[in-house]
């Protein structure tokens, strides 16, 4: 197993950064804005801050695990940093351990709030034309971008630089022709 050092540091990097924005924009919005004691404010059209205290993962799923899935959410949380890190020390590439960290960040973010709060704090409401989207935080967002874009990062990789196998098959099936 080789260790890609600048792939680390950039993870344990963008990770800090992560949770750092997401920690102080939760702390603002709890005791600074107070939006606990207003429930929710137009920020301008299609945006507001509302006060939502969320049991359950993402989407609200699992939210009947009730004081058990504080633990159990924790945990997995956990186990799923611990590998993102491996992975984080193990590419080469920056982008991967980028958008990984940011994962990882966000991820650390919400299990601190379970533990100390019982419950994640979301706040961002985007709404616009009678549609509303789920109530999320600052690690929410860059856990659901890191994941789209390393989903696009894969799909161009496979389209654009196939593996050995697939140049193999591509010049067996025109040498056959």
């Amino acid at each position: 197993m080789r260790l890609h050092y600048r792939s680390l540091a950039l993870g344990l990097f963008t990770a800090s950064v992560t949770f750092l924005l997401d920690q102080l924009s939760k702390h603002w919005i709890l005791f600074d804005f107070k939006l606990p004691e207003k429930g929710s404010v137009a920020i301008c059209p299609g945006l507001n801050f509302t006060m939502v205290w969320n049991h359950a993962i993402t989407f609200g799923m699992f939210g009947g695990a009730g004081s058990a899935g504080r633990v159990i959410f924790s945990t997995v949380s956990l186990a799923i940093v611990s590998a993102l890190m491996v992975w984080i020390a193990r590419t080469p590439r920056l982008l991967i351990a980028g958008l990984a960290g940011a994962i990882t960040g966000g991820a650390v973010g919400n299990v601190l709030d379970r533990l100390r709060y019982g419950a994640v704090v979301d706040f961002i409401h985007a709404h616009a034309f009678g549609w509303s989207w789920y109530v999320f935080n600052v690690a929410d967002a860059a856990i659901v971008c890191s994941v789209i874009a390393l989903i696009l990062d894969s799909l161009y990789r496979e389209r654009h630089h196939p593996t050995g196998d697939e140049t193999r098959t591509v010049e067996r099936s025109a040498g056959d022709r």
